[in-house]
């Protein structure tokens, strides 16, 4: 990690933006993206109890990539498209997956949910990790390909190469060093995990000038 780019970032951006993310303009980006009501909706979706009704996870799963602002509009439909059309043990499966992802034992649910997505090409990062996020907003990363991309080329990451095919080593690999990036800025830029990538997101698109 190049730290001396990332506070570089740091005290530009709060400059810029004092309080960082509790800034007023910041606020009212976030308000866009609808991230507490989100994040409310998932836990509650997604709690360990609701996978009784592993079906009925299955339709939330749906509604929550319908809902997003961060999955494409391309990959909404098509998600939602082929959920429905996917058999009763599929569905339990997807379902499944999510819970091992989340509770369990998150190698096998990650590669349980690749494997079901695999056959319509939707094996997609945006697809495998926005869940994850809006259920465990401080702990799990939302990958974004052209952010990825990009924070590993800006900040110099070690041991890590992009590729469009999610991969769980890349995933537990870039979530480490995405918190330890966390871990050297100020708190306000790290309300949560999407606010911190949308830091690193503005950094390397030049609406903080380093």
């Amino acid at each position: 990690m190049k730290l001396s780019r990332l506070r570089a970032a740091e005290k530009e951006f709060l400059l810029l933006y004092p309080g960082g993310f509790l800034h007023p303009d910041m606020e009212k980006l976030g308000k866009k993206h609808k991230m507490t009501q989100r994040v409310e909706q998932a836990q509650a979706m997604f709690c360990q109890d609701a996978f009784v009704k592993p079906q009925q996870v299955a339709e939330d799963m749906i509604k929550t990539v319908s809902r997003s602002s961060m999955v494409s509009l391309f990959e909404k439909p098509k998600f939602r498209d082929y959920v429905n059309a996917m058999t009763h043990d599929e569905r339990e499966g997807l379902a499944y997956g999510l819970k091992d992802f989340l509770y369990g034992d998150q190698e096998y649910g990650f590669n349980t949910m690749l494997d079901l997505l695999k056959p319509a090409k939707l094996a997609k990062w945006a697809l495998m990790t926005i869940i994850p996020n809006y259920v465990k907003p401080s702990d799990e990363v939302f990958i974004k390909p052209t952010t990825a991309k990009g924070v590993i080329q800006f900040f110099e990451l070690e041991n890590l190469v992009y590729k469009p095919a999610p991969s769980y080593a890349f995933y537990v690999e870039y979530r480490r060093q995405f918190q330890q990036m966390k871990q050297q800025v100020d708190p306000s830029l790290t309300i949560n995990n999407a606010a911190f990538s949308g830091f690193l997101m503005m950094t390397m698109n030049g609406s903080v000038k380093l």
